[in-house]
């Protein structure tokens, strides 16, 4: 994938390659040391309830989502499911 800056993914949408509507981009977690980034952060739709899935989820009841699972980034950031 090429390089995206972070501020071109604030408030970006975040869908499943099912075409699911997951919610939108929250935060993207890195170790400092390294750089190295390890979670996408989706803070899920209202609307959209995921309760059943596989998705891990923050304390916060946000979606954490290994960078490794990002496909695309376009007008969606698109995440393998």
């Amino acid at each position: 994938m090429s390089d995206i800056l972070a501020e071109n993914l604030s408030g970006k949408a975040v869908m499943g390659t099912d075409g699911t509507e997951l919610g939108m981009l929250y935060n993207i977690t890195m170790d400092l040391k390294s750089g190295e980034l390890h979670d996408v952060v989706i803070e899920p739709d209202d609307e959209t309830s995921f309760r059943g899935s596989d998705m891990q989820t923050d304390e916060n009841g946000r979606y954490r989502v290994p960078v490794q699972a990002v496909q695309a980034v376009k007008d969606y950031i698109v995440v393998k499911r």
